[in-house]
């Protein structure tokens, strides 16, 4: 089994955890409730300090996809629904009905946000850009002020 770290990058809508290995991202998750600590930097891998300067961009407007390696841990259906997500273009939205059209299987729409639910990569897998079929927001694991923070944010850097 490899060896994970856990840094913590302060973003202007609360405070991330990063977790990786030393060469991918595993996790990136908002995290309430929780005190960030001091990073370690010079025992933090490549991948981490890549990681948060691809978030740093991101939240100055200037970066719309992630070059940073990560790795999708689920089942082979998660993977397919998170794989889905990141095809969701930047600036845009798609609704639960959507993502089980785009993975053929249109009855699959509550195993959909199941699955939307379980990701652990937000923001990398934009799992915020997705919102109910009537155009509400739905539920997101870092709540749903941050959900819309960051689909105002991609309306305001989007360009077509």
């Amino acid at each position: 089994m490899s060896k994970h770290y856990i840094a913590y990058y302060e973003s202007p809508i609360g405070t991330i955890e990063i977790i990786s290995t030393d060469t991918t991202i595993c996790s990136i998750m908002f995290c309430d409730g929780k005190q960030a600590q001091l990073n370690e930097q010079q025992n933090l891998p490549k991948v981490i300090h890549d990681c948060y300067d691809e978030l740093d961009h991101y939240f100055k407007g200037e970066r719309r996809e992630f070059t940073v390696p990560y790795v999708l841990n689920g089942t082979s259906f998660q993977q397919t629904v998170w794989n889905a997500l990141i095809t969701i273009p930047y600036g845009q939205t798609a609704n639960y009905q959507d993502i089980a059209v785009a993975i053929d299987n249109r009855k699959a729409v509550r195993a959909v946000g199941s699955a939307n639910g379980k990701n652990k990569l937000s923001i990398i897998v934009p799992c915020h850009r997705v919102i109910g079929s009537d155009g509400s927001l739905t539920g997101y694991a870092g709540g749903l002020w941050r959900k819309e923070w960051l689909l105002q944010h991609e309306q305001l850097h989007f360009i077509s």
